[in-house]
């Protein structure tokens, strides 16, 4: 390559990389996979290689990583955070032992661990209490974010045993899926954009301001390495050992292996295997075992000589942008959504994949026509990640993101502080409208299972209900005979039609939804930022509706998990005078209002502290026996861990859940053992 064409390459890639650093460092929100930014790192440390007099000082190689976020106090690492080294091919890990037993007169053994998929974290212990928590940040200083991981139950606050007067010890903060989950089903609920992955939700919550809103994120440490003078052992398994001792959790997978057929062992059984593991991985860390082996193979400036990361490729496919919607939420944000050429990827069938927002589609270029890649990895939902470029028309203009609503025409606005583009039309935006519609009716709302979207969307169209208090109003003689004419996935049309049974049905489920608890009515108003647990709260701490809508904010963010936001949304939702005509005529129609008797006191305190997964099928509804839970002083929770009490099963308990239970040794017990167990045998 001559070599001005290699110095035009190298600035390109030092733009590109440096993009993508600030993206993934900066932002939490990177625009490219880990396999492709791999790629572009190491085609400039290649033409660097071969050029070495066009090498920059600025250069992304001569880093560690991007810069420090200012909204944290930073501070600098006892000893620089370096990066591992990658590779996606055996080869490389041939090549890797090759270079190791070059440097050392024995021959290394090696240990195997998880490569976890979350945030790097340092942790500064002196005599044995924990002192500071920074994050990786450049390598050499990052942030201080020890309140926030305080709140992890998995760091230790106090260390146990015959500890050093100083010791540093690293890992990941990792979020598990089941947290993800919830999480994301929260974020939802209230009407925020749920995030990408497991990794994005890590980081996003250790930046959080709120040390208590972290601690509901349900994060997790993994521990990997520790440093210090004149620590204990002489070799890196042992010494995690050791650290076990001393009050961390050892990694849950660590395997020492006597040479490179034991490290492809473990790389072949692992592959398949951390499809069942709860939580995001990427790969797997090789680390040569002996700390006298390690100083003799050395370290250069950004990478130790002696580990590597061997990483598993997400499944990915290349697919064509057939169009892209822009849907409207019920809160009115805008989500474009690409509609693909339909594609088989790791087991599903993928037609839809969203683009985020008007930032992640300009940031990616997208353009009309475009090819896009889509993988499902370590993602829970599919991703799309890179265009495919060298399918790209040569003329293609890229995707405009709408400037007005595309259901009612109203000019879009810029969220304030949010990254989102919202329609400001709330009241007279048809699926804002219909969106709010849903949302009161669903099954943790209001209930009411004879109506859904379909139905909605007939009310609507007729004009038979603009808000949920017409939803009170309606009668037989109106619901009688409605017609619409749906078209299914395979392009077939059939009628829906409202019979006798039909309308029967909608004016009974609506009737017994005066019955649904305070709590979810509240909860069903669909108040922004007020999920099912924060409505819970609410009417608990405040007993009426009229004791919530007048609670200044002062006293609304003394219940837990209402903030500042929280109280202003709800405070701003009671001062809204259409809100007001609404919630009279709910009053009137007979909803509840306030906490009956029973819910305003604990029934006893027979499950206190104890944390209970419920799962199959009772001979009441599920939802009841998670009040009876929540009654008897016990807490709900969704996914089995060690920390559970115990299981709660009914008929056709969840087979995986079944096992897992087995395996930690969790108590299963029935329904009626249940009953017995609060006295209501």
């Amino acid at each position: 390559m001559e070599v001005q064409t290699a110095q035009d390459r190298i600035d390109h890639l030092i733009r590109e990389i440096n993009r993508h650093n600030y993206q993934y460092y900066m932002l939490d929100n990177p625009t490219i996979s880990d396999y492709d930014f791999d790629q572009l790192l190491q085609e400039l440390i290649d033409l660097e290689a071969a050029h070495p007099e066009l090498k920059r000082p600025d250069s992304p190689t001569q880093r560690v990583g991007g810069e420090v976020t200012k909204r944290f106090e930073s501070a600098a690492h006892l000893y620089p955070m370096q990066s591992l080294g990658n590779t996606y091919s055996q080869e490389d890990l041939g090549e890797f032992d090759r270079r190791v037993r070059e440097l050392l007169a024995e021959p290394p053994a090696y240990v195997c661990e998880l490569k976890y998929d979350g945030v790097a974290i340092s942790l500064i212990y002196e005599n044995g209490l924990l002192v500071r928590a920074v994050t990786r940040g450049d390598g050499t200083r990052g942030d201080v974010v020890t309140a926030n991981v305080r709140t992890i139950p998995t760091v230790p606050l106090q260390l146990q045993g015959d500890y050093p007067p100083l010791i540093e010890v690293r890992g990941e903060i990792i979020m598990p899926f089941s947290s993800f989950e919830q999480l994301n089903a929260e974020r939802e609920e209230i009407g925020e954009a749920p995030f990408a992955n497991p990794r994005n939700a890590a980081s996003g919550s250790l930046k959080l301001q709120d040390s208590s809103e972290v601690a509901k994120r349900g994060l997790d440490f993994k521990l990997y390495f520790a440093l210090g003078e004149q620590l204990p052992e002489n070799n890196h398994f042992d010494r995690l050992l050791k650290l076990h001792e001393w009050g961390f959790r050892k990694p849950d997978v660590m395997e020492k292996v006597a040479d490179l057929q034991g490290v492809y062992d473990f790389l072949h059984n692992w592959d398949e295997k951390r499809k069942t593991l709860p939580y995001p991985i990427d790969g797997v860390v090789i680390k040569v075992n002996d700390f006298e082996q390690q100083r003799q193979v050395g370290a250069t400036a950004k990478s130790p000589r002696w580990a590597i990361a061997y990483k598993f490729k997400a499944d990915r496919v290349s697919t064509k942008l057939l169009s892209v919607d822009f849907q409207v939420g019920r809160t009115g944000i805008i989500t474009p959504v690409a509609n693909l050429s339909p594609v088989s990827l790791a087991g599903t069938v993928v037609k839809r994949a969203t683009l985020n927002n008007a930032d992640f589609m300009a940031e990616m270029d997208i353009r009309e026509g475009d090819s896009l890649f889509v993988e499902k990895g370590g993602e829970i939902i599919p991703k799309i990640v890179a265009v495919d470029y060298e399918k790209r028309l040569p003329d293609a203009r890229p995707v405009p993101f709408i400037t007005h609503c595309s259901v009612c025409g109203t000019e879009l606005q810029q969220a304030e502080g949010e990254a989102g583009i919202f329609c400001p039309n709330s009241d007279h935006c048809a699926p804002q409208i219909k969106g709010r519609l849903e949302h009161f009716i669903a099954r943790k709302a209001m209930n009411i299972d004879s109506l859904g979207e379909g139905k909605i969307d007939m009310l609507y169209a007729n004009g038979l209900v603009k808000n949920i208090a017409d939803l009170y109003s309606l009668t037989y003689e109106q619901l009688f005979g409605l017609e619409k004419v749906i078209e299914d996935e395979e392009g077939k049309t059939k009628t829906l039609s409202f019979r006798e049974k039909t309308v029967q049905n909608i004016l009974s489920g609506i009737e017994a939804s005066k019955q649904v608890p305070f709590e979810r009515v509240l909860f069903a108003l669909g108040i922004r930022f007020v999920g099912e647990v924060t409505a819970k709260k609410l009417a608990r701490h405040f007993k009426t509706m009229d004791a919530v809508a007048n609670a200044p904010i002062e006293e609304l963010t003394t219940v837990e998990d209402v903030g500042e936001r929280v109280a202003q949304s709800i405070t701003a939702y009671f001062n809204d005078t259409d809100n007001l005509e609404i919630l009279m005529r709910l009053r009137e129609a007979g909803l509840q209002f306030e906490l009956s008797q029973s819910q305003s006191q604990p029934a006893s305190d027979a499950l206190a502290g104890k944390s209970i997964v419920v799962s199959g099928v009772f001979t009441v509804p599920r939802d009841t026996i998670k009040e009876l839970v929540e009654r008897h002083g016990g807490k709900n929770v969704s996914s089995i861990s060690k920390n559970t009490s115990f299981v709660l099963a009914g008929e056709k308990m969840g087979p995986e859940k079944r096992k897992k239970a087995e395996a930690l040794g969790i108590p299963i017990i029935s329904e009626e053992e249940f009953k017995a167990m609060i006295g209501e045998n």
